[in-house]
């Protein structure tokens, strides 16, 4: 495949990725508890699932969706599915409602991060990552795009919402987003759906909480 053909399938993957990372943050905004947020991901699994698996029969399915191996949208929804409704009982159900924003946070990182490695590495990518705990044709370029784009997600939603005065906002989003990156790189067989999210929403939690314990909220 020629390397525009490829850049222009990624691309493709990428903005269904991303309109994906935008459909999992509707139950934050569209629901008032959590129970309810977690309760449409429910219905919702057995209703797309299905119907997935009948879209599959269409022979221009794989095409369509640029998967890279069979049955891969229809796992990727899966954990999309897991991920969100994690997020939700942990930073919603158990935290309470001023913890909800970390799912937002998580899901920005994750999604805009990993889109613009994707899109990076295919189209910049010089200076390949080899080691045996990375998966595939990783690079140098897309780990330093996924560092900046989570690094600017976790910075703007963190002062957005306030959580903490402007400047540790952006000392936060500095310290979490290179292990976002790393998180990335060695995650194998399409997990980073899972791992990049819940350990972005867990070192921002203990970020938060540190600075709240040291006063750098007063």
């Amino acid at each position: 495949m020629a390397k525009g053909t490829g850049l222009k399938s990624e691309l493709f993957r990428k903005f269904l990725h991303v309109m994906c990372m935008a459909l999992v943050l509707l139950p934050i905004y569209l629901f008032r508890v959590w129970y309810l947020a977690v309760l449409s991901v429910l219905i919702a699994i057995p209703v797309i699932y299905p119907l997935l698996t009948l879209a599959e029969r269409h022979p221009q399915y794989g095409k369509f969706f640029s998967q890279r191996k069979e049955g891969e949208v229809k796992r990727s929804f899966l954990l999309v599915s897991l991920m969100i409704i994690v997020l939700i009982v942990v930073f919603w159900g158990c935290l309470g409602e001023q913890w909800k924003y970390n799912i937002v946070v998580a899901v920005l990182a994750w999604g805009l991060g990993d889109a613009a490695a994707a899109l990076i590495g295919k189209a910049c990518g010089r200076h390949f990552l080899e080691h045996p705990l990375i998966e595939g044709k990783k690079t140098l370029e897309g780990t330093l795009a996924m560092f900046a784009v989570s690094c600017f997600a976790i910075g703007l939603v963190t002062i957005l919402y306030a959580v903490l005065p402007w400047y540790l906002c952006l000392v936060l989003a500095l310290m979490v987003s290179p292990f976002c990156a790393l998180v990335e790189l060695f995650s194998k067989n399409g997990n980073d759906t899972i791992t990049v999210p819940l350990a972005t929403a867990l070192m921002v939690y203990g970020g938060v909480s540190f600075f709240t314990y040291l006063g750098g909220v007063a």
